[in-house]
């Protein structure tokens, strides 16, 4: 009797467990759930556990932490491969823009393991980099490596000089390999390659790089040799080479911001990374919503010839916090300082940009710093300009440009990439909500710090760092990406 008591008091007990909610830690309610891998649009209700999505549900569900999400866009976090803005301050503006990972992949950090550590345990969203070539150049001459020109422990671009225009000899190009390959070691996501701003580079040595990273299973992020449409040292030409040095090596190429590097003949780069696609090639590419460029002006880009080169006059370049544009003279004195200085360049027309922007090969990434309005407002402006106003690209590849196709390019270089840009059960819980009908960028060039409006909320690997449209003060949840560790425990 008293056995069939309690077999009737579990059958109970698990009857009414059954009929128990689930609960959540986190419930985003009744938004506009877009998925750009599965192509899901639609009201759904998400339900997030710790640091993941867990549920994803057309019925209602409870969590500790109910957001109504009626009437706004639930999408995955934005992911900016292209971010030189790696300081706190910077970070908070990317969350205000709806990112939640941000990485300095085009030049790379000199020091890997000191850049993990500046930002380990203080950073507001995920953050990582790759390995500096022109770092490893500048060690490779026994030069002493410059002030970081982006921020504390972050990418540099060194002045003009022996280290940036000569040759390596094959001890040098050694060193160089050796440096890259220990970076890489410690954490760095793959090969960060600024080719215009170290002219020197001989193709060999650039194979040898390819090679290097091929081997390792890493990708090359470049910033090609030359821009311009004169032969040779066209921006075809450039585009052409590290093409060449992908077939070659089998390295996964990103080619960033092809409306910088190809200029007026943009379309034709993209139209070559479509043929080697085609032809079994792994080889993307980005480009950012803005007519203006920027550089350090005492950089290797300004090299005697720049002007013929680019098809670009003194006139084109402006002093951002002033707008003043600059003379021969002006020019010279700011070129020969030693200290890194920002400078506006004049490249393309905004019909342009309007069309990279939208070709369907194109990521969006910001090339973004605290000096110009990108680094505040790429997304925002891609949402507002392209999505609501021109209706020119679709809200789902508008967010599939921002968010999966980032994560895509990250797969070959750490596997935790397959849980970001998704929202799906398992994904990692870095979500953006926003407002697409208030959703506006306000950076400008003589404010470029101003902030995005219209993401209300903003979750980093579960955690809001954005709650109804204002930071979350004492929070830090982001977290490093390396090569097969996220935060310090093995990806999975």
């Amino acid at each position: 009797m008293r056995k069939a008591a309690l077999i009737f008091v579990a059958l109970c007990w698990l009857a009414a467990c059954a009929r128990a909610p689930e609960s959540f830690d986190v419930v985003l309610k009744s938004g506009r759930v877009i998925d750009p891998e599965t192509n899901l649009d639609s009201v759904r209700d998400i339900g997030i556990r710790g640091d993941t999505i867990a549920r994803i549900s057309t019925e209602p569900l409870a969590g500790s932490r109910t957001i109504d999400a009626r009437g706004l866009v639930v999408a995955p976090g934005f992911i900016d491969l292209h971010q030189h803005g790696q300081s706190q301050d910077a970070y908070r503006l990317m969350a205000l823009d709806g990112i939640t990972t941000a990485l300095e992949l085009e030049v790379g950090v000199p020091d890997i393991g000191r850049f993990i550590e500046a930002h380990r345990g203080r950073s507001l969203i995920h953050f990582g980099a790759s390995a500096s070539h022109l770092a490893s150049r500048v060690l490779a001459w026994d030069a002493p490596l410059p002030v970081s020109t982006f921020g504390p422990a972050g990418g540099i671009v060194p002045q003009s000089g022996p280290a940036t225009n000569e040759a390596a000899s094959p001890e040098r190009l050694d060193r160089i390999l050796a440096t890259l390959r220990s970076q890489i070691e410690a954490g760095a996501l793959g090969v960060g390659i600024g080719l215009e701003y170290a002219p020197g580079t001989t193709r060999r040595e650039l194979i040898e790089v390819f090679r290097l990273a091929a081997s390792l299973g890493r990708p090359v992020f470049v910033h090609v040799r030359n821009s311009g449409r004169i032969e040779p040292g066209s921006g075809v030409e450039a585009v052409t080479e590290v093409i060449g040095a992908a077939a070659i090596s089998g390295a996964a190429l990103h080619i960033v911001h092809v409306n910088s590097s190809c200029m007026t003949d943009s379309l034709e780069c993209l139209s070559m990374i479509a043929g080697a696609r085609a032809r079994g090639l792994d080889v993307t590419t980005e480009a950012y919503p803005y007519t203006v460029a920027m550089t350090m002006i005492n950089s290797a880009y300004f090299n005697p010839g720049w002007r013929e080169k680019r098809g670009l006059d003194y006139g084109d370049l402006e002093i951002p916090e002033s707008g003043e544009r600059l003379t021969s003279e002006r020019f010279e004195a700011l070129h020969a300082a030693p200290d890194p200085r920002p400078i506006l360049i004049h490249v393309n027309p905004g019909e342009l940009v309007d069309a990279i922007t939208a070709n369907p090969l194109v990521a969006i990434a910001s090339d973004g710093s605290l000096t110009h309005p990108r680094g505040a407002g790429t997304h925002s402006r891609v949402l507002a300009r392209y999505v609501r106003g021109q209706k020119t690209i679709t809200l789902s590849d508008a967010i599939r440009k921002m968010s999966l196709m980032p994560a895509q390019r990250l797969e070959k270089a750490t596997p935790v990439a397959k849980r970001l840009g998704r929202l799906q059960q398992g994904a990692r819980a870095d979500i953006v909500v926003f407002d697409l009908q208030a959703i506006q960028d306000r950076a400008s060039f003589r404010a470029p710090t101003e902030a995005s409006e219209g993401v209300r909320y903003l979750l980093v690997a579960g955690t809001l760092v954005v709650d109804d449209g204002r930071i979350v003060e004492d929070v830090a949840p982001g977290q490093v990406l390396v090569r097969s560790i996220d935060s310090g425990q093995q990806s999975h």
